[in-house]
């Protein structure tokens, strides 16, 4: 049994940005079935939610084997390599294979995420704040460069290895951050890119499932 923790509701501009959807993707890409822990914000401070996820934030894995034994884990990153390591479509037997995907798992949560989160903080939900309004070209700056080294590295290539793995997954979730903007449009070669990962139909049916839960929640009129 694997269960995931997410959100039962959140406002439309965070809808499908949820990290949630990167395990649902995941699993999805796995075959590997799972429940869904729905919780509502005041539930992420609460003891128990708090044993699962530290810093009451979503997403949260529990998994039971058939022996009863129990494993929880925190942060989409860890999550996504302990469903991916049980997965070839994720990661290659491939010794060496496995090993060049997997720094670019770490690469997509360290070297882009942040830059990325850094600018579309300022330029969206924190956009009318004096300070946010400074810091915005400098978050913009560092954005771009991080964005054109990410696509000089892509160049032609499919993937950002041979095909498909892990690296990718996470990729294309946190290019997914910028969607309202246009740096991703202004860089055909990333556009291009992030758009054959959301044709995926594991990203399809996560995505999905984490979008009706909002739906049959939202807020009445």
């Amino acid at each position: 049994m694997i269960r995931v923790s997410a959100f039962r509701w959140v406002p439309p501009f965070a809808q499908g940005l949820v990290r949630d959807l990167r395990v649902r993707w995941a699993l999805e890409e796995a075959g590997l079935a799972y429940e869904t822990l729905l919780i509502g914000f005041e539930d992420r401070g609460t003891p128990d939610y708090r044993a699962l996820q530290p810093f009451g934030q979503v997403p949260a894995f529990e998994e039971e084997d058939e022996g009863g034994d129990r494993l929880a884990l925190f942060e989409s990153g860890a999550i996504v390599l302990h469903i991916a390591e049980r997965s070839e479509v994720l990661l290659p037997r491939d010794p060496a294979a496995r090993a060049r995907a997997i720094p670019w798992m770490f690469a997509a949560l360290n070297s882009i995420e942040q830059h990325v989160q850094a600018f579309a903080l300022v330029a969206g939900f924190l956009k009318d704040e004096e300070w946010a309004k400074l810091r915005r070209p400098s978050a913009q700056e560092m954005a771009e460069k991080r964005l054109d080294e990410l696509a000089a590295r892509l160049g032609e290539r499919e993937w950002l290895d041979d095909r498909f793995t892990a690296g990718d997954l996470l990729m294309t979730s946190v290019l997914r951050i910028l969607r309202g903007t246009d740096l991703i449009a202004a860089r055909p070669t990333l556009a291009a890119y992030q758009a054959r990962g959301e044709a995926r139909p594991a990203f399809q049916r996560a995505l999905a499932a984490q979008l009706a839960p909002f739906a049959e929640n939202a807020p009445a009129a």
